[in-house]
């Protein structure tokens, strides 16, 4: 089995977040993706093959894939980062197109681009939504990154934002503090899986379209992700959904205090609730 080793968001031909993809006849077991992943030891690894179930023809262009997300740990139901990594593999064996994809609980579409022999990808998120978060949910967030309540910007409330799968949101009143993001992974993994969510992102508002963002990932044995492009599509959802910023841009930098500085483009229309639309650069690793 060939694993391609991409990493997504990148910013230069450096950084972004290493994803381990795989363009396969058929799917493997379970258990051997779950054995695979660990072994590549990536946050997340994406396996992907033709859906015989939902294939209407014979050219890329009629093919769905089938894709699944395993971390080291676990299965995750989405995952941005490893979307784009292979939708540059799939541009690679099969031209710029639109690739349509069936997830386990929903169904999405990535295009593939080359450029110079470099290839870049952009999704179409799941669709977005947003939940409250309970005040001692919040408060035990707080204590377990050691911050507190007085370093939240609350122009952007806490929330839970989901765009596939669910993150909890906290926004950050300056960037020094961002940077100074620290947890236990043990602690982190436990507050995580009890509040059913996938990362806990801390973000800081540099100005109405760029941000900054730090994802701890503990529930996938990952104290960190260097970029997350599921947690920005949720982030832009929210943005859009829950504060009334309608139809819009935003790049998020992600990764820089790990040495993996990653960029991340959304995209939305002001239809509430609808797709965001991610993009990202890729480099092939060694």
């Amino acid at each position: 089995m060939k694993i391609n080793k991409v990493s997504a968001f990148s910013d230069n031909q450096r950084g972004g977040n290493p994803a381990g993809v795989t363009v396969l006849e058929g799917m493997p077991s379970e258990a051997d993706m779950q054995a695979i992943a660990a072994d590549v030891g990536f946050s997340e690894t994406v396996f992907s093959a033709p859906d015989a179930t939902a294939t209407h023809g014979t050219t890329p262009d009629s093919t769905v894939w089938r894709v699944r997300y395993f971390s080291p740990q676990h299965e995750v139901a989405f995952c941005g980062h490893a979307t784009i990594a292979l939708g540059a593999v799939l541009a690679k064996h099969h031209g710029q197109r639109t690739f349509n994809l069936r997830l386990n609980h929903t169904e999405i579409s990535v295009d593939g681009f080359e450029r110079n022999g470099q290839y870049s990808a952009a999704f179409q998120s799941p669709k977005t939504y947003s939940l409250a978060v309970e005040p001692n949910h919040i408060s035990d967030a707080l204590k377990l990154f050691g911050l507190q309540d007085s370093q939240l910007d609350k122009r952007i409330p806490p929330a839970i934002i989901n765009a596939g799968v669910n993150h909890l949101l906290l926004n950050l009143m300056d960037h020094e503090t961002l940077r100074q993001m620290r947890y236990d992974l043990e602690a982190g993994k436990a507050f995580m899986q009890h509040l059913g969510v996938t990362t806990v992102m801390l973000v800081f508002k540099q100005n109405d379209h760029q941000y900054h963002a730090r994802n701890a990932f503990a529930p996938g044995g990952v104290y960190e992700d260097p970029a997350t492009g599921a947690a920005a599509a949720a982030f832009a959802g929210y943005l859009r959904d829950s504060l009334g910023q309608g139809a819009g841009q935003l790049e998020i930098t992600q990764g820089e205090d790990m040495g993996f500085k990653s960029i991340i483009n959304a995209s939305f229309t002001s239809q509430k609730a609808s797709s965001v639309r991610i993009a990202g650069a890729t480099h092939v690793l060694p």
